[in-house]
């Protein structure tokens, strides 16, 4: 037995370097994909439309995509599934949501932008996605989408999708309300 315990603090010791290495992936490929521009994430802060300068030699197919997750209730579509735009001049357009069930639910939408390297040009001024939605049950809702495409968008690129899946997060947002006092009980 005594001879085995160096081998056993070595594998303890690779089990650990393993377990730390899956660890700094996630932040590692944040990391990675935000240099790249690979994974098609869009900004989370608004974008400027000021010094935005139309060229209208260009068009560019703008699609758009909606879907909620599978744990997610709300009807969930774009109003519109495809536009065409000139880089530089600022659009706004909607996604509809309308929750059919009897409750209260929050959604937070996650953007997607493909190809990838087409999201540092895709620019979003005002956006749903920018907060987490409240719907109440049976209601349904406009949730505006205003862009524009930055016109330094190289040439390769005539066609971008946005795609948005939407999130059930009510138990988060209900996990962050600040408590109530129970005043009269």
């Amino acid at each position: 037995m005594a001879q085995n315990k160096p081998l056993i603090g070595k594998l303890i010791l690779v089990t650990l370097a393993m377990f730390g290495f899956g660890f700094a992936l996630v932040p590692l490929y944040d990391v990675f994909c935000d240099l790249t521009g690979i994974n098609g994430k869009t900004a989370a802060v608004a974008a400027t439309g000021d010094n935005a300068i139309v060229d209208t030699s260009r068009e560019i197919t703008i699609e758009f995509l909606a879907r909620p997750n599978k744990d997610m209730p709300w009807v969930f579509k774009p109003e519109v599934h495809s536009m065409k735009v000139h880089p530089g001049e600022i659009h706004i357009m909607n996604y509809l949501a309308e929750n059919p069930t009897g409750q209260m639910i929050v959604g937070q939408a996650v953007p997607s932008v493909s190809p990838g390297q087409a999201a540092l040009y895709f620019n979003k001024i005002e956006c749903f996605c920018f907060s987490q939605q409240q719907l109440a049950g049976g209601k349904d809702m406009l949730m505006p989408l205003q862009f524009y495409v930055d016109p330094a968008l190289p040439a390769q690129f005539n066609t971008i999708t946005l795609n948005y899946t939407l999130y059930d997060v009510t138990q988060a947002w209900a996990d962050q309300q600040p408590l109530q006092d129970n005043i009269g009980e």
